[in-house]
């Protein structure tokens, strides 16, 4: 089996190029199931429901998010009405949305995608190591494929959570610092992981806003409104291979095989 994980999807050009590359993208590389981070959609903060039907319709299964989910009011009344949008478990009981999924795959394969998002440098919420154990009871054993979508700020807290859930998951996938790391690898026990996927989005930016307000911000510490920039357009991927038939150790889930980076420009 074959999964695509695209980064942090950062404004209209980061939707444009989802658009016009991931058919091909999935058609060449024999995809059977794609998620993306989309939760910087809507002019690099937030979601909306349109924007959500639009990564859908492209190709997309899942779009995970992090700590920007809920910054467009609108998509509070919709986490009832899309169970493919998740927002991360270890928010608190009573926030809209759920952060666990679980379908099928292109291929009939059983798959289940968990959002959790980190604490340190980030808001503080529940404990993400916690949320995992909880969660991933609730998954029947019958669905082999489990990944898990780590949106946070430290690569400690990242590493970690890769080391406390291998050998239970199929992979922990590091999103939100928009810079991609070189870290991808299958752990001892079977578990793929990477620190950050990176983003898709436009690269000539500051993690994909215009460089100009970034650069006054940090050099007289006052307001700026930040927008998306345009230039060098990339979708920043990885591409996990996973061995249905071989089962993690500890409980028998789909073990990676490999994970690998890939890098997709605007033609």
């Amino acid at each position: 089996m074959r999964i695509l994980f695209i980064g942090d999807i950062v404004g209209s050009p980061g939707r444009k190029i989802v658009t016009e590359r991931l058919a091909d993208i999935v058609a060449q590389q024999q995809i059977d199931l794609v998620i993306a981070n989309g939760e910087n959609a809507a002019s690099g903060f937030g979601i909306t429901p349109r924007l959500v039907e639009e990564m859908l319709a492209a190709g997309i299964e899942v779009v995970s998010g992090g700590n920007h989910m809920f910054d467009r009011k609108e998509i509070l009344d919709y986490f009832p009405h899309q169970p493919r949008l998740l927002r991360p478990a270890n928010y608190p009981d009573g926030t809209p949305g759920s952060g666990l999924y679980i379908g099928t795959a292109r291929n009939g394969t059983g798959y289940a995608v968990l959002n959790l998002q980190g604490r340190v440098f980030m808001p503080s919420i529940d404990c993400p190591f916690r949320t995992a154990d909880r969660e991933l009871v609730r998954i029947p054993s019958e669905v082999k494929v489990v990944l898990v979508d780590m949106h946070a700020e430290t690569t400690s807290e990242k590493e970690s959570m890769g080391w406390y859930l291998d050998g239970r998951v199929t992979a922990v996938i590091g999103t939100h610092t928009h810079v991609a790391t070189a870290d991808e690898q299958v752990l001892p026990k079977g578990t793929a992981y990477i620190t950050d996927v990176g983003m898709t989005g436009p690269h000539d930016s500051v993690i994909g806003m215009d460089k100009t307000a970034i650069l006054r911000r940090f050099l007289d510490a006052l307001p700026a409104r930040f927008e998306v920039a345009t230039g060098d357009v990339q979708m920043n991927c990885v591409l996990l291979d996973v061995d249905e038939s071989g089962g993690l150790a500890e409980n028998g889930r789909a073990r990676a095989r490999s994970l690998q980076r890939l890098r997709f420009h605007i033609d």
